[in-house]
């Protein structure tokens, strides 16, 4: 993430770059102590987000964030503030800020609301990209063929933001292999043989064969992880999304998910209990009732 900082305080813009320096949370390319002075370099650097406090000489930062709109600036903005004037912090969220840093200056809440933000953009990001893909494709290609099963899977996975991870194939190979060897919804065989199973197309030796076999647990379990932040960041900015009311109910336990959502917004923390057989399952058996 690249971030420009707007505070008149220069000692405040210190701190924010320190804690973004040492938290590895990304590149600070510019500051400045107004927004008069900010809009051009802002408007030239094009950073992914911009940290801007709310009150400041000659331009204050409702009206910079105008100003940047207007000029068509399209990254996030962070506002920074001692004030909790209702009215005042209600007309930033209706400019378009993610989220507010109060003053004095705490570390935890910085890292922790910073890391939340890089989660939004990357999902937003991922999600664009996809969409100027399909978008792309439908151009060029006007005539609607049948969904194939790998179509339906990806469609899933894509609403979960998973769709380029790299265990998504894994997870899309296992339901092919379900799918070819039986048709109905029936308890799952072990995962272990499932894994073996799709080791054995690429690996000829049984030490092989287990090697590969524990390479895609992991890349499944990271997968299904990466799912689950996806929906609580969904969940955590609309918890009436049609995404998050869907999938994470479905696919997971929904107090694992509000755990995670919690943890995220107290520290920034990630971790969460994976349930990879409810998951194939829950996956498989959507599948066959979108081919039946």
């Amino acid at each position: 993430m690249r971030y420009y900082i707007v505070d008149d305080d220069r000692a405040s813009r210190i701190m924010l770059s320190t804690i973004i320096d040492e938290a590895a949370l990304g590149t600070v390319i510019g500051e400045a102590a107004n927004g008069q002075d900010a809009i051009p370099q802002i408007l030239m650097m094009q950073p992914d987000l911009v940290l801007i406090d709310l009150l400041m000489p000659i331009l204050d930062g409702i009206a910079t964030i105008e100003q940047l709109r207007a000029n068509r600036f399209s990254g996030d903005f962070i506002m920074i503030s001692q004030v909790n004037n209702k009215e005042m912090v209600a007309e930033a969220y209706e400019k378009g800020i993610e989220f507010f840093i109060h003053k004095p200056i705490n570390q935890i809440e910085v890292q922790s609301i910073l890391r939340k933000t890089i989660e939004q953009h990357r999902l937003k990001n991922s999600i664009q990209a996809i969409r100027d893909s399909l978008t792309s494709f439908e151009a060029s290609n006007p005539v609607h063929t049948k969904k194939t099963t790998r179509d339906h899977i990806q469609s899933i996975l894509n609403d979960m933001g998973i769709v380029g991870e790299v265990g998504s194939e894994d997870i899309i190979k296992i339901i092919e292999q379900l799918l070819y060897e039986n048709h109905t919804i029936a308890p799952l065989p072990p995962l272990k043989e499932l894994y073996e199973k799709l080791a054995m197309q690429t690996k000829s030796t049984p030490d092989d064969v287990l090697k590969e076999s524990k390479a895609i647990e992991q890349r499944i379990r990271r997968t299904i992880l990466a799912a689950m932040i996806n929906l609580a960041n969904l969940g955590i900015v609309d918890y009436t999304n049609s995404e998050f009311e869907y999938y994470a109910p479905r696919y997971f336990d929904l107090t694992d998910i509000r755990q995670l959502m919690n943890q995220i917004e107290l520290d920034g923390e990630r971790k969460a209990k994976v349930n990879i057989k409810k998951f194939i399952q829950v996956l498989y058996s959507e599948i066959l009732n979108r081919l039946n």
